[in-house]
């Protein structure tokens, strides 16, 4: 990673906005020598916070005098907000003044500004939403988590194709396998788009190893896997739900008594450990793949060591140019299909 890489941020998303985006921003150039920022937002507000915060000579300022709200409806921000902090950040990476650009704002907001700025790669009806997760044996990357309710076995198709070389590109493995998350793993099993799908992956020369189900998320079974954004959402909100129910359950009972409390003492380095590998924060950053740019999309709540993490997503696939080298694999997979 030899090359400077310049990241957009927009300062004003989030449930936080400055206050986070801004500390986040100096934290993450004392980490890395290699990249420039522009912080996007009301200038007077951001230099205020840039100024408690130190500041660096690798961050800008831009101004953008309006911002999306987390609740706005994304016809709405990408109608009349054309100053928005995140539109503007943007429009920093279609006109190549950035690399990349990170936002912890309105996701849907976010997504419709991103593929109305950027455009679609080639062959790609619809971007995708993918971050990695934790599992038993390190993590695994899963798409769709949101982007699209409906999906074809098409579409479905397109994702696995961008995954997987997306998931080569950052994680270094030559043919990650990929997994077509069902209701079984049987042939007979799942709907008629899940069916198409299948088929499509049987005959491509992706990696491919079939029907994973819901358990094979967290034992880390695949290196992908896909499913269909309405299905992803719910897992991914059911899974937090889980750790949450279950953090809470440690709590209380090693609350319960002075017992209970000496024993929590002597357990506190594993559940340091524990919290530590399956911290949402630090898989903290999804990116919206299928864009002709790279956009991040980090957590509206993140903290500051959380946005950190989605800062650095953007570098990594900045530097290795990830929009690039999938354009290459669709071409390969899909743009030869359509010719044929």
């Amino acid at each position: 990673m030899s090359k400077h890489i310049t990241i957009s941020l927009d300062a004003m998303g989030g449930d936080f906005g400055p206050s986070v985006v801004v500390p986040a921003a100096c934290l993450f150039l004392k980490q890395h020598d290699d990249v420039s920022l522009i912080l996007v937002g009301r200038e007077d507000e951001l230099r205020t916070h840039l100024e408690s915060c130190g500041g660096s000579k690798r961050i800008t300022i831009h101004h953008a005098s309006e911002m999306v709200e987390m609740d706005e409806l994304p016809s709405k921000a990408l109608r009349s907000k054309k100053d928005s902090s995140m539109r503007v950040s943007i429009n920093l990476v279609k006109d190549g003044t950035a690399n990349a650009c990170v936002s912890a704002g309105n996701t849907g907001a976010l997504m419709a500004t991103s593929r109305f700025v950027l455009k679609m790669l080639p062959h790609i009806d619809r971007p995708a939403i993918i971050t990695a997760l934790p599992t038993s044996r390190g993590h695994t990357h899963m798409l769709d988590l949101g982007a699209n309710v409906d999906c074809s076995a098409e579409h479905l198709f397109q994702f696995a194709v961008m995954s997987s070389e997306l998931v080569a590109s950052v994680e270094h493995k030559k043919t990650p396998t990929v997994g077509l998350l069902n209701i079984g793993q049987e042939e007979i099993k799942g709907n008629e788009q899940v069916k198409c799908a299948h088929e499509l992956l049987v005959k491509s020369s992706l990696n491919y190893v079939g029907y994973v189900e819901g358990d094979d998320i967290y034992k880390g079974t695949v290196d992908i896997v896909i499913c269909d954004g309405f299905v992803g959402n719910v897992a991914l909100k059911c899974s937090e739900g889980v750790a949450k129910m279950i953090s809470q359950f440690l709590k209380d009972g090693f609350k319960r008594n002075l017992f209970t409390k000496l024993a929590a003492l002597f357990a506190l380095p594993v559940l340091n450990r524990l919290k530590a590998t399956i911290d949402p924060g630090n898989y903290n950053g999804a990116t919206f793949i299928g864009l002709r740019g790279i956009v991040v999309k980090s957590h509206g709540g993140a903290d500051v060591q959380a946005f950190c993490n989605a800062i650095g997503i953007a570098r990594e696939e900045a530097h290795l140019d990830v929009p690039s080298r999938i354009a290459h694999q669709i071409e390969i997979h899909l743009g030869r299909e359509e010719t044929e």
